[in-house]
């Protein structure tokens, strides 16, 4: 069967059996800040899991895209060296969500795997943890598996569990032995053996239990199935193929980088592994960044870019030196396009990018070898034989310079490398990476989820109505449940219903007030901290209030209304955005409060003043159209067959709220919005930048706000007008700017061009072993002055050496330049050293020209006095 035949039987087969069939949720995920990426196909259903968000459905099935590069679950540096380990990969999965558990699940994943696969029967095993017996009877009264191939295994391999605390349960995992001529061959090798002999298909994971903080474990109400099998290597299993890569989800990928390095898969182990490298972490490299990731030096983006420069490295064993990887992208369509049209639909995009971060590799390369040179003449300086891991790592962390090349350049050189030391500082970073990414924004906390299976949801009105009486239905003090809270404390109500609208997709929460008998609190802000789940955080003025108080909630209505402007205005925006700059752009992110939008999108340059007037003018334009802001309800894939946009990674539920501005701009979005495009007023973009590499941001006022903001620039022009005398200010700024530029070139002439301090030095000429020396100190000078009157005394000298040095704002800089005829024998940077270490600071250069500084000015004169000797010796 070829994969993708695997794929649609999977999916078909649990589709008879009663499952929905979910589609893959993006690799980023969006809404889970304790993960870098989807590494197994549970992770889009982690808060059904967990009990934050109801199912909408019992039972589910689905092909997961997963990535497994950094932070915790990490399998990117055995990519290539072994047969199974993959960065990016597709996990098939059947769900339960409190519906059926291990019988169904054993007797589902048996039938498939026997029944439609026609794997033999005899060859599968399977493992479960050590203390579950019903999980061995199962095996044995459903299916007939014989005792001795039911394993029996320890905590660590058959006992699963999301975190420290919270649902979890043993496993049970379907093997495959593949014969005693496969593996280690090992006459004792058996099911646990590291080998890929018994090789793990499937990994069926029972979710019967809660552990609590102390460790104690409690049965669930509602036990859960989640389970993971991996396309690749299932594909590898009924393809008879013992290597993921030889199976036809890799063949399009390796036989386009054959095509380009002119080399062979299959005849020569090292090739074979760039070549597997390559194939795999271009799939990563192209889901990821057609998802909208960008590389950087930081999160997702760093680890983005290491396995770009892993995979650039690697092409260049295979002797490509030029870029190269952008041109695979095409293979991956191929091979996976039809199943995930995304990477289609983004493929310009992928490809610009992609070919800009290898230039920039290449780049990196040539700095990270000069840079390595110098190490390496330091430590030949020193006796030393071994080059410091502390300074690769550096090297490394700081360039991206691989580590392998370094290794070979020491090699040649006749120096090791210290690898331990090496490997010390990468394990610190990692723990480093695992830190920022578990311990910096832990999931919802446990007092939430308490309450929430408490009260349940609360039912948001606010689209309808600002205001609302409605009951109280919780109050948390520090994280603590209370009865009632009195006047001065600052704590969270929590309702039946409410106007307030929550933080989210970009909107800040709504302000107002909570009043009552003899009771007013003020509302700072509104959260959603579980998905349907309001919190209002707010301040208690006067009185008390109790757990099922009726109170009167209303929303701060001119707040609501500027936030409003400013959310229809971002969907206006992003729309001219597209239309201007082209389909390729997509929402980064954005902030919508009252005050101001700003809207973060993907685009590779600069808007110029021409671009940005284009896009105001265009959403101004829609503004005074006045087109009514419609919203209707609808299942997601009808609202994305509507072309509306949705934003890639945000997760959906099976309904979905659209807002359409007819004939211009449809988004999912849960937002709150204006009645019609022309009660936003007016739109000013205020600032255009850049927040990350690709990433731009554009910062716009609505409504008065944004006339306040034009009011003030015109009086600014007016003030600016009076203070010039003009009705031209433009004109006139730029004529001084130039006159400026002219005296500032004129002052520069008269400080480095005088005759007389060009006589003057080189009166002072003395001649050292047939060489003239000039040595010259004019105060007053910035570095770039001093070089024009190095420069000058080097043209009228002829042949010689011109050492000049200047104080200024208590530093000194010093330039010493060496004629051409004499760089050979003088060299400027050397020279430049020298002078700057006697005088207690630093500097070096080029053979013809050297520049340096101190801020110990009380050895300069010692320090260039000292060129003499320099010169002499």
């Amino acid at each position: 069967m070829r994969s993708k035949e695997i794929r649609e039987a999977f999916l078909d087969y649990f589709r008879e059996k009663g499952h929905s069939i979910v589609p893959s949720s993006t690799l980023i995920p969006r809404q889970d800040p304790t993960l870098l990426f989807v590494n197994a196909g549970m992770v889009q259903f982690k808060t059904f899991f967990l009990g934050l968000e109801k199912s909408p459905y019992n039972c589910a099935a689905s092909c997961q895209k997963c990535l497994r590069a950094g932070g915790k679950h990490s399998d990117l540096e055995n990519v290539g060296h072994t047969a199974r380990h993959h960065t990016f990969f597709e996990m098939l999965g059947n769900f339960s969500f409190g519906d059926y558990f291990k019988k169904e699940a054993i007797i589902y994943s048996w039938e498939l795997l026997t029944e439609k696969f026609k794997l033999s029967k005899d060859k599968l095993w399977v493992s479960i943890y050590q203390e579950d017996d019903e999980s061995a009877k199962l095996w044995s009264e459903l299916v007939g598996m014989p005792d001795e191939r039911i394993v029996r295994l320890g905590a660590n391999d058959n006992f699963w569990q999301m975190a420290d605390t919270g649902p979890c349960g043993p496993c049970s995992e379907i093997i495959i032995d593949q014969g005693s001529h496969i593996g280690c061959c090992r006459a004792e090798c058996s099911v646990g053996c590291d080998c890929d002999r018994f090789l793990e298909l499937w990994n069926l994971v029972f979710m019967q239990y809660n552990r609590d903080a102390s460790g104690e474990l409690t049965p669930l109400p509602k036990p859960s199935i989640d389970t993971g099998m991996g396309l690749e290597r299932i594909s590898a299993v009924l393809q008879g193929k013992l290597n993921n890569f030889d199976t036809d989800i890799f063949s399009p990928i390796l036989q386009s980088i054959e095509s380009h390095s002119n080399m062979s898969y299959g005849e020569n182990n090292e090739i074979d592994t760039s070549m597997r490298v390559i194939a795999d972490h271009i799939r990563g490299i192209v889901f990821l960044i057609s998802e909208g990731l960008m590389p950087s030096n930081e999160g997702r983006g760093y680890v983005l870019r290491r396995i770009i420069r892993r995979a650039s490295r690697h092409s260049r064993l295979l002797n490509i030196h030029e870029p190269f990887l952008f041109k695979l992208i095409d293979s991956v369509i191929i091979a996976m396009g039809e199943t995930y049209p995304e990477i289609i639909d983004e493929r310009e995009r992928t490809e610009k990018i992609l070919r800009i971060e290898e230039e920039r590799f290449a780049r990196t390369v040539e700095i990270g070898i000069a840079i390595f040179d110098e190490i390496l003449s330091n430590v030949k300086k020193e006796g030393k034989t071994v080059i410091p891991g502390e300074e690769i790592f550096r090297l490394y962390d700081t360039f991206g310079f691989p580590f392998d090349l370094a290794k070979d350049i020491a090699m040649d050189a006749g120096l090791k490398i210290d690898e331990e030391g090496f490997h010390k500082e990468m394990e610190i970073q990692r723990e480093r990476a695992r830190a920022s990414w578990i311990g910096e924004e832990e999931a919802v906390s446990s007092i939430y989820r308490e309450l929430f299976s408490e009260i349940g949801e609360t039912e948001f009105i606010g689209y309808e109505t600002l205001e609302s009486e409605s009951i109280v239905r919780g109050i948390l003090k520090d994280s603590k449940l209370i009865k009632e809270a009195i006047e001065d404390e600052e704590v969270e109500i929590f309702l039946d219903k409410t106007p307030f609208y929550g933080e989210s997709g970009g909107q800040v929460g709504d302000i107002g007030t909570i009043t009552g008998n003899n009771f007013k609190a003020i509302v700072l802000d509104t959260k959603k901290p579980i998905e349907g789940f309001y919190s209002h955080i707010t301040r208690i003025k006067k009185g008390k209030l109790r757990v099922w108080d009726k109170v009167r909630c209303s929303v701060n209505v001119e707040k609501r209304k500027a936030t409003m402007r400013n959310h229809t205005a971002t969907h206006l925006l992003h729309t001219a955005l597209r239309t201007i700059l082209g389909d390729h752009l997509k929402q980064a992110g954005s902030l919508v409060s009252p005050e101001k939008l700003r809207f973060d999108f993907t685009h590779f340059s600069a808007l110029d003043e021409k671009e940005i007037q284009a896009v105001e003018n265009i959403v101004n334009d829609k503004i005074l159209e006045n087109i009514p802001v419609q919203t209707s309800v609808m299942d997601i894939k009808t609202a994305i067959e509507s072309g509306a946009i949705a934003l890639f990674g945000e997760k959906y539920g099976k309904t979905v709220r659209v807002v359409s501005i007819p004939n211009y701009s449809s988004e999912l979005c849960g937002g709150t919005h204006c009645n019609a495009t022309g009660d936003i007023g007016l739109f000013v973009i205020i600032s255009e930048s850049s927040v990350a590499s690709g990433i731009r941001r554009i910062e716009g006022l609505t409504g008065n706000i944004a006339l306040l903001y034009l009011k003030q620039k015109k009086s600014e022009l007016d003030s600016l007008k009076s203070l010039l005398k003009t009705e031209k200010p433009l004109e006139k700024i730029e004529k001084l700017l130039n006159d400026i530029k002219y005296l500032e070139k004129e002052v520069q002439k008269l400080k480095t061009c005088s005759k007389d301090i060009i006589s003057e030095a080189l009166k002072e000429v003395k001649e050292l072993k047939g060489v003239k020396v000039v040595k010259l100190r004019h105060d007053g000078l910035n570095q770039e002055e001093l070089r024009h009157l190095a420069d000058n005394i080097k043209g009228r000298l002829g042949s010689g050496i011109v050492l000049v040095s200047s104080v200024s704002d208590a530093k000194a800089a010093i330039v010493c330049m060496v004629t051409k005829d004499l760089k050979d024998k003088y060299h400027a940077g050397e020279i430049i050293k020298k002078i700057t270490k006697i005088a207690g600071g630093s500097g070096g250069g080029k053979a013809d020209m050297a520049q340096g500084g101190t801020k110990e000015i009380g050895k300069l004169e010692r320090a260039i006095e000292s060129i003499y000797d320099i010169v002499k010796k």
